[in-house]
């Protein structure tokens, strides 16, 4: 099914097409056309499925049809977890609309209040904030939500994660009882479906989460290590395979900078990033990763949820991610719009469980290889597929 068949108007078809899209996305054909209903929603979409597009483009094309009555005004409220991905989304959100009068405003901690709260002053049709700023800014009287439509609540899981709960239901209690409530997370959770409950009357659910959880154009493989060799294996593969650009997975910022540190004593430049640099070093280490600047960037998985940067080729998991859905969010950065994508974990011995884990959350084993001069002295086993943790298993198991 085209664009031109979901109800879109030629402004919204123009940009569009001025970005390249060919044709829908399964979310997005799917979304679309619900939204523009004004029906509520529930989706479960995965990072790199077009998710974005599929609540941003019927947002534009039924605010379209009027403008922000008064200062300091929103018409969507679109809340998500961090700093990259609210000027991410912000960005598409510009893109989309550059054929109508719509505004469009990222608003974040991390940096000044003056400049976000003077660009509240004129009205913003659409405002992309993280939790904690929306909330301080209302406080201050800075923003209002009488006039709001519709509220997107996106990577609801991730912000359940962080915790968030607090501020997101603070944020709710605060809005009209009457508005149009999007909801888009990566999997649909207990959490996450008690939170629909509470937030979401009537809603209409979609998933396409399991057909994309191990999507076909992402090679996935791994590399069984010791964990004491795990940094000069990584400078072995980079130099060897010559590889044009990666984003490196770990899991502590201690652990990032450590590792920059280590491969730079091999002659490989890599970049941190993470929430502990400030939002101005993390927006240019963002830019110039982006523009091939900077070819390797070892990023926190928190640190790291914003970054959408098309045609990626590939991510390295130097640790192994927890919980299991983390990986499917991971690898979700390469291999976006249907294009290829690599995606590498490295596995010692003491992450078995966590492997067990993660390929039991994929539906299958993760394809094994060994890398001469590296291969660990502590055996990983293979996987056990139906594994359960202990906490979720019934008494008598």
């Amino acid at each position: 099914m085209p664009f031109t068949k979901l109800g879109l108007s030629t402004p919204i078809l123009n940009a569009i097409n001025k970005v390249g899209y060919d044709k829908p996305t399964p979310i997005q054909e799917k979304a679309i056309p619900i939204v523009l209903e004004g029906k509520n929603l529930i989706a479960a979409a995965q990072t790199g499925t077009g998710k974005t597009a599929s609540f941003v483009l019927p947002i534009l094309e039924m605010l379209s049809k009027g403008e922000t009555q008064r200062k300091k005004r929103i018409r969507a409220l679109i809340v998500v977890p961090t700093r990259e991905l609210a000027i991410q989304v912000d960005e598409k959100i510009k893109q989309y609309a550059e054929e109508t009068k719509l505004t469009s405003m990222a608003m974040y901690g991390g940096v000044e209040y003056q400049p976000q709260k003077q660009g509240l002053i004129d009205g913003v049709d659409v405002l992309v904030s993280t939790p904690g700023r929306l909330i301080d800014l209302y406080g201050q009287k800075a923003v209002y939500f009488e006039e709001v439509e519709v509220l997107v609540l996106d990577e609801a899981d991730r912000m359940l994660d962080m915790g968030f709960i607090e501020d997101i239901n603070k944020i709710i209690a605060r809005l009209p009882q009457d508005i149009q409530n999007l909801l888009f997370s990566a999997t649909l959770s207990n959490p996450v479906r008690d939170l629909a409950k509470s937030a979401i009357n009537d809603a209409v659910e979609i998933s396409i989460a399991k057909h994309s959880a191990s999507k076909s154009n992402i090679e996935q493989w791994l590399v069984t290590v010791d964990k004491d060799k795990k940094s000069s294996l990584l400078a072995h593969m980079i130099n060897e395979n010559q590889w044009d650009q990666a984003l490196i997975f770990i899991e502590t910022k201690h652990g990032a900078a450590k590792l920059a540190a280590q491969l730079e004593k091999r002659g490989i430049a890599a970049e941190p990033f993470h929430s502990g640099r400030n939002q101005k070093v993390r927006a240019q280490l963002l830019e110039d990763f982006k523009a091939g600047k900077i070819q390797y960037m070892i990023a926190t998985g928190i640190g790291a949820r914003g970054i959408d940067i098309d045609g990626l080729p590939r991510v390295i998991n130097y640790d192994l991610p927890y919980p299991a859905d983390e990986y499917v969010h991971r690898i979700g950065r390469t291999g976006r719009a249907d294009k290829n994508g690599e995606a590498i974990s490295f596995v010692s011995r003491d992450n078995f469980k966590n492997l067990c884990m993660i390929e039991s959350r994929l539906g299958h084993l993760i394809e094994r290889r060994e890398i001469e001069g590296f291969i660990p002295s502590k055996e990983v086993p293979i996987s056990i597929l139906n594994y359960v943790p202990k906490h979720k298993r019934e008494p008598n198991d």
